[in-house]
């Protein structure tokens, strides 16, 4: 398991949240700035493809499979590997419960992924653009489950202790 991913699973146990972080819900305009993401990536499916194997998480993640294959996207174009991230949150939001949250800390705001209403933050938006950039081959399956995975651990663990 490379650096990166051991670092987003302390994340996501919340280990390393910081107290001086905020967690908001997005607001109106960060909704708009989110579906504009999106749109970097369902202008390359076709009407048909939209609206049946996109809607569901398996045909976003294959989506982000296709465009990865085609190489749609060199290294140096943050802004739409950062919106293929934004289509692997909404997997996560289809398929495992979470949503999307605001957070807010001394470096800024980003956007990340709340289990419920829980300490669990995952920043999904990165996690192709920062492999893509470092020349990583990304198998976004892989990713998704591995992620996945990790957090059903985490959470059983949580669990068994209440």
């Amino acid at each position: 398991m490379n650096k990166l991913l051991c670092s987003f699973l302390l994340l996501i146990s919340g280990a390393a949240m910081s107290s001086d972080q905020k967690v908001y819900f997005p607001s109106s305009q960060d909704i708009e700035v989110l579906a504009h993401q999106r749109a970097v990536i369902e202008k390359l499916l076709s009407p048909s493809d939209l609206e049946s194997k996109y809607s569901t998480a398996p045909g976003k993640l294959g989506t982000l499979r296709a465009v990865i294959a085609a190489n749609m996207f060199k290294a140096n174009q943050t802004f739409e590997l950062q919106c293929m991230g934004v289509v692997l949150g909404d997997a996560f939001v289809l398929d495992m419960g979470f949503h999307w949250v605001v957070v807010e800390d001394e470096y800024g705001r980003d956007f990340a992924l709340r289990y419920k209403d829980t300490s669990v933050i995952v920043f999904p938006i990165t996690m192709i653009s920062k492999r893509v950039e470092r020349g990583e081959t990304v198998d976004v399956f892989d990713l998704y489950n591995g992620v996945a995975n990790r957090f059903e651990e985490i959470l059983s663990k949580k669990t068994d202790k209440l």
